[in-house]
Parts: C-alpha cells; sequence; structure tokens
C-alpha cells in the first residue's frame, strides 16, 4: 500500500467518479483504476461497487476512506512542515477557521503573512460552526485553528482575545442612535438570523434565551457580513460579530447591554509547526482585532456552545 494508491481511492469516493478523480489528480483513467484496484488486491476485498453512473463505497469502503483521508493530510502536513523548517521559502500553511473569523479577522494577518513570506501560500478552510471546524483539525485538516474556545482539546491553545457582538438597525430605527441597547427591547421585533447549522445562529439564539425571549425570523442567511446589511436595509435587528461590518455600512451600531462576546483562541492537534507558530505570531501581533474582555461578560454559547 502506497501513498499514490491512497490517494487515487480518496479522489474516486470523493468524486463519486473514475473520470472525474482522473481528472483531478492528472493521470489517465486506466492508471487511476489500476491503482485501485492493486489496493483492494492488497487489501484483500472490494472498497468501491462500480455501477454504470459512477461507483458506490462499499462497507470495507467506507471503513477505509476517513483513514486514507487522514493519511493523505498527516503526508501533506509533513511536506509542509519539511519547506517550513527549511526557511518559510516555499510551500504551503493551511489555516482552519470559522467563516466569521474568516471575513472579520483573518484578512489582515493574511495580508501581513504574504508580505513576509510571499512564496508560503495560504490555504484557507471556513468553515459554518466550531463544531465541523473541531471535527475536521482533530480528523487532519488544517496547521492552525482559529476560532471559540474548543471543547474537550488535548493539543496546545493559545488565547487570542474576545469577539464582541454588536446590534444592527437602519439609521431611521426609532431605537437607532443608542450607544447600547437590551436585548429585551427588541423582543418583539422580526430579526435578521443565521440558518440554523450556522455557527452565529446559536451565539443569537443564547443572548436571547437569557434575556427571556426567542426571536422570530424575518429572514436567514449563512453570511454574517450579509446580515448586517439587511438588517441595515430594515429587515429587522442583527447580533453581529462588530468585526465583520463593512466599512461605511449606513446603519446604526450599538453595543449590548450587558455585554455579550466570544473567546477567540488559536489551537493545533498535537505541536505547533514551524510555519504555523510563525502565523501564531502574526495573529498575536494584530492586537487592534482583538477584544478585551468586558466586565460582567456574558459569554456567547454559555449555555450552548457556538
Amino acid at each position: 500500500m502506497n501513498l499514490r494508491q491512497l490517494s487515487c481511492f480518496v479522489a474516486v469516493a470523493e468524486e463519486g467518479s473514475f473520470t472525474r478523480a482522473a481528472e483531478r489528480i492528472g493521470i489517465a483513467q486506466p492508471s487511476l483504476s489500476q491503482q485501485v484496484r492493486g489496493l483492494e488486491t492488497e487489501l484483500g476485498g472490494l472498497l468501491l461497487e462500480r455501477l454504470a453512473r459512477g461507483i458506490v463505497l462499499t462497507p470495507a469502503g467506507r471503513s477505509f476512506l476517513p483513514e486514507a483521508q487522514a493519511a493523505i493530510r498527516a503526508a501533506e502536513r509533513a511536506e509542509r512542515s519539511a519547506r517550513a523548517a527549511l526557511g518559510l521559502s516555499a510551500g504551503e500553511l493551511a489555516v482552519a477557521a470559522v467563516r466569521s473569523i474568516a471575513v472579520g479577522i483573518l484578512p489582515e494577518p493574511l495580508r501581513v503573512w504574504h508580505e513576509r513570506y510571499p512564496d508560503v501560500t495560504i490555504r484557507l478552510h471556513e468553515y459554518r460552526n466550531k463544531r465541523v471546524l473541531e471535527d475536521d483539525v482533530r480528523r487532519g485538516t488544517g496547521d492552525i485553528a482559529v476560532g471559540p474556545r474548543p471543547a474537550d482539546w488535548t493539543g496546545p491553545i493559545v488565547p487570542l482575545g474576545w469577539e464582541q457582538f454588536v446590534i444592527v438597525l437602519p439609521a431611521t430605527d426609532a431605537l437607532a442612535g443608542r450607544d447600547t441597547l437590551r436585548l429585551r427591547e427588541l423582543a418583539d421585533r422580526s430579526w435578521v438570523l443565521f440558518e440554523s447549522d450556522f455557527g452565529l445562529a446559536e451565539v443569537v439564539a443564547g443572548a436571547c434565551a437569557r434575556a427571556g425571549f426567542q426571536p422570530r425570523a424575518a429572514v436567514r442567511t449563512a453570511q454574517s457580513e450579509a446580515a448586517a446589511r439587511l438588517a441595515a436595509a430594515g429587515l429587522g435587528p442583527a447580533m453581529v460579530p462588530d468585526n465583520i461590518l463593512p466599512p461605511g455600512l449606513a446603519a446604526s451600531v450599538s453595543r449590548l447591554d450587558p455585554p455579550v462576546s466570544r473567546e477567540l483562541v488559536a489551537y493545533t492537534r498535537s505541536e505547533w509547526s514551524p510555519a504555523a507558530r510563525t502565523f501564531l505570531e502574526v495573529l498575536r501581533a494584530g492586537t487592534s482585532r482583538w477584544s478585551a474582555a468586558p466586565p460582567e461578560t456574558k459569554r456567547a454559547g454559555a449555555a450552548k456552545p457556538a
């Protein structure tokens, strides 16, 4: 069994087709088929059921796939780490983050990284919620993860700061212009909410539950920046991280009383690779994007992790 065989099998399993897998890897389809057959022969059974319109994983194939994916990712990390140890002169750094962090926090650190290490490519993996992010990092995705503090994590975790949440209203709203608002004041409104599988949906639901109500939706979105724009357009209040507010947004933005915030950390599986450690230093240097935890903070997701 070799890495080439594993890569061919994973490509076929993920694409659902020998033709698409061959195009993805860049080899002839007969060579791809030969690699997969050789793997099946070595293992002593079929991993794929060949059908007229594609393939289906056998029970053995379903069991084998996640381990094969993990092995490929481990090999990719090994290559990146070796290149990084040789001076950050080439290679790739994989950064995994929840989507709101990718939009609100990471652009500036990524710009700084590109200026300092232009030959080290960043591969950004974005996730809708922190649980999917954590699961993928455990399975081998990413050299460094950035997001809310993970639960039951055994690897290194470095605190970065806090993400503060604000209420966005149209500039013409009766409550516009207030420095702070209590969520209870918005209990009778229809809201701009997030889709249920988007991590910020639980942050909003948890904060409103602590204020004694369940928000009803006027519209749902899976993009934090879109939520701010929809609220500014008058579709209802939106609760979003302050770091994702679009520049020049024509809206009223108010802090919450009591405040709602979420701790952000960087973490990895077992130990920092040289490139990941260097990127961590870039993250920690960008202190203007991290907020200190306000007094009596109501941690977002305290009742239920986001």
